[in-house]
């Protein structure tokens, strides 16, 4: 019997970029779901799943870009090169509309942090052994644990005093960090992007294990493994809180483990019970992840910045005024939500109309 395809990893890399623009897009942040807010420290919501199943789904294509390589001089370059170009796109991304003071601008974040993973997963993959991988991906986040544990003092897990922030910093300096959270800390420092190349590693270990299974014994697989992973979530955070922010090794086993049951779901859905309705719009979606979203950041700064309706007080953004007409059909968070779905609609036609052109934009 020959190896199946697993199309629920494709519609998988298409349902990560469809929630990354809902939670990204609101109408307004004072008007969203508490679930599409991410936890504001310790704590788990709906909004903390995305990210990491970005990160898996990155991974799991980098198997498949990888399978046959091996480490050389061309390959280092290839990774490297890639990993630059998205590093490289969102320190600009922060800069965008150029009105930003270059003392005061943002050195992390999201694409930059996926580069970053990327690359160090790429070069593990291409110069260790395929088997060593799920020990260095353990000592990763024992020796990041560790390193919090020993440099964060009486509160190696609060916002003020963890490592994570210390490093940043020290590298980069207060100014060039994320300022939401009261004072300067970034959520996607430096220090934590260890626990994120371990995501990458699962992402590209789900892709190599499902390769020649069939389906029903990879759906099994897949219930068991993310059960072990929440399981070890819930007795981890009793002594390393889940926490987004900070990537706490219990937040990774819990994102981790719940990306593993919602691919299980996925490959019964569409793999084994044939749900093509929802295979194909997925699968849309996914082909151009990295483009829709740098597109969808880019299109939210013209909107909010840069296109202005004249108002009865002077002005408003494109952006303000598209919440506000919803906000006169609809209560002020329903209207904020239907914003971000029309967004997360309009992408994906955006994305269909590049499939149909077998147009595939890589980085």
């Amino acid at each position: 019997m020959s190896a199946p395809r697993f199309y629920a990893l494709d519609a998988l890399r298409g349902l990560a970029i469809a929630l990354m623009i809902l939670v990204n897009t609101p109408g307004s942040w004072q008007h969203v779901y508490s679930p599409l807010l991410h936890a504001p420290w310790d704590g788990f919501t709906f909004a903390d799943i995305v990210f990491p199943t970005f990160l898996f789904v990155v991974g799991a294509a980098m198997f498949y870009s990888l399978k046959t390589t091996v480490f050389s001089k061309q390959s280092f370059w290839r990774v490297s090169s890639r990993a630059l170009k998205l590093i490289g796109i969102g320190v600009l991304l922060n800069y965008v509309p150029f009105s930003v003071e270059l003392t005061e601008l943002r050195l992390p974040g999201v694409l930059q942090r996926i580069g970053l993973a990327y690359w160090c997963a790429a070069l593990l993959v291409l110069s260790v052994k395929r088997s060593s991988l799920p020990f260095i991906a353990f000592a990763l986040v024992l020796l990041y644990w560790l390193a919090l544990v020993v440099g964060g003092g009486e509160q190696p897990y609060s916002l003020e005093h963890n490592l994570v922030r210390q490093w940043d910093l020290a590298i980069f300096g207060a100014a060039h960090l994320y300022q939401g959270f009261g004072v300067a800390f970034d959520p996607e420092g430096l220090l934590s992007t260890l626990p994120c190349i371990v995501a990458v590693l699962i992402g590209f270990a789900t892709a190599s294990f499902l390769q020649g299974k069939q389906h029903n014994e990879a759906l099994r697989l897949l219930l068991l493994s993310g059960l072990a992973f929440v399981i070890l979530a819930m007795f981890w955070q009793l002594l390393w809180p889940v926490n987004k922010a900070l990537w706490s090794g219990s937040y990774l086993a819990l994102s981790s483990g719940l990306i593993l049951l919602l691919l299980a779901i996925l490959v019964w859905g569409i793999d084994i019970k044939g749900w093509t309705a929802l295979a194909e719009p997925l699968k849309v979606y996914g082909t151009n992840p990295l483009f829709i979203y740098i597109l969808s950041w880019l299109w939210a700064v013209l909107i909010g910045q840069l296109i202005l309706i004249p108002a009865e007080a002077g002005s408003v953004s494109l952006y303000q005024w598209g919440f506000e007409q919803l906000a006169m059909i609809f209560p002020a968070k329903l209207a904020s939500f239907v914003f971000a779905v029309l967004h997360v609609i309009g992408f994906w036609y955006l994305s269909l109309l590049l499939y149909k052109r077998n147009i595939v934009i890589k980085l």
